[in-house]
């Protein structure tokens, strides 16, 4: 049980990363709040959490919205007596060729996956602060944070801003013994992508070809990087991210994908 004891809140926890983050955290002894604007599956997630024996709550929340934010830090504490760890992985993506993006959509997924990472892990901070025993914050990057896709502008844009605010942070709340780091995955097959990729030809080739270990990865194995950041195992860690990329950044060139 390498998180008994400790109170963790994970954004954008219904589905897919964040999902696999709380019900792994939970199977690790923490008592986990999922935080999400899906309120039907996220209630439901948590309860299936209950059901396994698992401390698990749901509670509404727009990451992008700082009295969201904050409501989500209260539950924990009135609901588990405090705040030891934050996994902000609440994000979301918009496609559109550069010459093509509106402003509004910019600025949406600027909102929710860059405003929203600093105002959760302001809140969070401000709490552990408060508790005087630390903490960890894990913030969800990805590899477009070094790489681009032309298409998903805002995207890239938010995950390479992710990178810096966590660098920032880790720096700030040092002091505190609250560390910082963040994890950058490669393709996941969440469900998105599972409906996106799996099924197309195309699009699975042109992933797989940039993929040096000839597959996609599992939500479950992006939880594991989240958990060893978490917990003590990463003690003398802040500031840095980690890429379950499957080899993507190490790639200078493309592999032709297993047949």
């Amino acid at each position: 049980m390498r998180l008994a004891g400790r109170v963790a809140l994970v954004t954008g926890a219904a589905q897919g990363i964040g999902l696999a983050c709380a019900r792994l955290f939970a199977q690790e002894g923490a008592k986990v709040v999922l935080a999400d604007v899906a309120d039907e599956r996220g209630r439901a997630e948590a309860q299936r959490l209950r059901d396994e024996g698992l401390h698990a709550v749901f509670t509404r929340c727009d990451v992008s919205r700082k009295d969201h934010v904050d409501a989500a830090v209260v539950e924990a504490v009135t609901e588990y007596g405090g705040l030891d760890l934050l996994v902000a992985n609440a994000g979301i993506v918009h496609a559109a060729p550069f010459l093509e993006l509106e402003e509004r959509d910019f600025d949406r997924v600027l909102a929710v996956n860059l405003k929203g990472v600093f105002l959760a892990g302001q809140a969070a901070a401000r709490q552990m602060v408060r508790q005087g025993r630390g903490g960890a914050i894990v913030n969800l990057s990805s590899v477009n944070a070094v790489m681009a896709i032309p298409d998903q502008v805002p995207y890239v844009v938010s995950k390479g801003g992710i990178n810096q605010l966590t660098r920032v942070m880790a720096l700030s709340l040092a002091p505190h013994a609250i560390r910082v780091n963040a994890v950058g995955p490669g393709t996941i097959l969440t469900e998105l992508a599972r409906g996106a990729v799996l099924g197309n030809a195309e699009a699975e080739r042109r992933i797989l070809s940039r993929t040096p270990l000839g597959r996609m990865g599992e939500p479950e194995e992006v939880a594991k990087v989240a958990l060893f950041l978490a917990g003590d195992d990463s003690s003398y860690m802040t500031g840095q991210t980690l890429y379950p990329d499957g080899g993507r950044l190490a790639l200078n060139y493309t592999v032709p994908p297993p047949r």
